[in-house]
């Protein structure tokens, strides 16, 4: 889910809302375009395509374009580990991150259908300024140019600066009708994370208009995940990762667990119900959870069947290095890690670290800073690479209180 500092105000994922004070305006049902239940189960070549025929189709509509431009973003991001280490988990500041890595023509295509957007809902707003869909496609589309300059470019201000213009256009559609359900998706965030920012930070974005109040912002985005429509989906999943992160796993554990019916081919939101049981401390659930994934890639069931192996392995030795259980640990993480130039860059990262730990923890301090130092190959500013430069002059220990 999300972000630190100055650019986490720029985060908002938002989804297209209704308008009972526009009937031209249609709330779509996220369920029914094929194009978005590719992208909520991670098919993103798959969406490209439906949403690429939709804008065939519908070449005046700047919601497509904005859908084209979400799948490359989310492709990426899914290649390069951060969906799972930030929208889900959030053990990888983003922030602490290098740059997202995506290749030239994806750059253009990205930038090419966030630019047609704009046009488009600016053309519509010229013949109406209260076009519901075109002020909600400027709030999609400067936002989604927001997340775009944080990960790819790490121009903090001009992300800060989309960010501004995607709330304008957001407080607009509230101003229409402050009840309008979906429509506080965004709001809901915004309040959270300018909430969460220290308080130097928080005077800085409330002169770019942002206000902080993260209890405020969690109860707007309930309220989605409740009664919303079109955002319902991304509501949940926004407070999925928040609840982990105010130490609330019941409540995310419930929301996941509809999730994971819901989109079944998402391998993320499993992998994130193993961490919120054993947050809550029930282990033998979080196992049970591991076994279904490991059927499901066994029996190749779809979404599942091109999962590695070792990343099941590296989820089941990081929820026994919590609990203690050493030996298995330490027999999981030396397959994952023989395989860690195949997996994604979050989970080589912290196999390596872990690695090390198992290591400090079984007093083997020779290999546990090999491990350390194969952390900061692997990816060396992140930030499980500055802690694991940190255990090379001062072996691990184990806190009193669990992880």
């Amino acid at each position: 889910m999300y972000q630190k500092h100055v650019a986490r105000v720029a985060f908002i994922l938002v989804s297209v809302l209704v308008c009972r004070a526009n009937p031209t305006f249609q709330l779509e049902d996220p369920l029914k375009n094929p194009g978005l239940l590719h992208f909520y189960n991670l098919e993103y070549d798959q969406a490209l395509i439906e949403f690429e025929e939709q804008a065939k189709s519908r070449p005046d509509d700047p919601a497509v374009q904005n859908n084209v431009a979400e799948a490359i973003m989310f492709q990426e991001m899914l290649r390069d580990g951060a969906l799972e280490s930030e929208l889900v988990t959030g053990t990888n500041p983003f922030l602490r991150r290098p740059k997202m890595q995506i290749a030239p023509a994806d750059k253009d295509r990205f930038n090419a259908s966030v630019n047609r957007a704009i046009r488009l809902a600016g053309s519509r707003l010229e013949k109406n300024a209260n076009d519901i869909g075109a002020l909600y496609a400027l709030v999609v589309a400067h936002g989604l140019r927001s997340n775009y300059l944080f990960l790819v470019e790490k121009a903090w201000f001009d992300s800060l600066r989309e960010a501004t213009e995607a709330r304008k256009a957001d407080d607009k559609l509230l101003a229409i009708d402050p009840d309008l359900v979906d429509a506080h998706l965004a709001a809901g965030m915004s309040k959270y994370i300018v909430g969460c920012l220290p308080v130097y930070l928080r005077v800085l974005g409330k002169l770019r208009g942002f206000e902080g109040d993260k209890e405020e912002g969690i109860r707007q985005l309930e309220w989605v995940a409740k009664a919303g429509t079109m955002d319902r989906y991304d509501a949940c999943i926004l407070l999925a990762a928040i609840y982990r992160r105010e130490h609330r796993p019941k409540q995310a554990i419930a929301l996941l667990s509809e999730l994971v019916n819901v989109f079944p081919r998402n391998y993320l939101f499993r992998f994130e119900q193993v961490q919120m049981y054993s947050d809550l401390g029930d282990k033998r659930s979080a196992l049970q959870v591991l076994a279904q994934i490991e059927n499901l890639r066994r029996t190749g069931a779809s979404g599942y069947a091109n999962l590695p192996q070792e990343r099941i392995q590296y989820a089941k030795a990081n929820l026994l290095f919590w609990y203690g259980d050493l030996d298995p640990a330490l027999s999981d993480l030396k397959q994952v890690t023989q395989k860690a130039g195949e997996l994604d860059l979050s989970t080589a990262v912290m196999a390596w670290l872990r690695l090390g730990q198992v290591y400090d923890l079984k007093g083997d301090r020779e290999r546990a800073i090999r491990a350390y130092r194969e952390t900061l190959k692997t990816a060396p500013r992140s930030a499980p690479a500055m802690e694991a430069e940190s255990y090379i002059s001062t072996p691990y220990r184990r806190k009193p209180t669990a992880g």
